[in-house]
């Protein structure tokens, strides 16, 4: 989970110096701070977020040597099957 520091008491005192009342600038500064939670909690990586995509890139790398591998085989063959038809 994403964390956010907002300064609700400057964002409040802003908004009373705009002519807000101060109940209405405090609800507002708070509903704020919480938009700006829920907004940032789905859209940021977290360390274990990356570590996860770490690991599958490294564990994709690996079934693409393989499948190196394994081309390589089969155009070997393919090129000695060739090779042993024509000569």
């Amino acid at each position: 989970m994403s964390t956010i520091t907002f300064d609700t008491l400057k964002f409040a005192e802003r908004l009373e110096k705009a002519g807000l009342t101060r109940e209405q600038a405090s609800a507002f500064a708070e509903a704020q701070k919480e938009v700006f939670a829920e907004a940032l909690e789905g859209q940021l990586a977290t360390k274990a977020d990356i570590e996860r995509v770490e690991r599958k890139l490294i564990e994709q790398d690996g079934k693409f040597l393989v499948l190196q591998w394994m081309l390589g085989g089969i155009l070997a063959l393919a090129t000695a099957n060739f090779a042993k038809q024509f000569f």
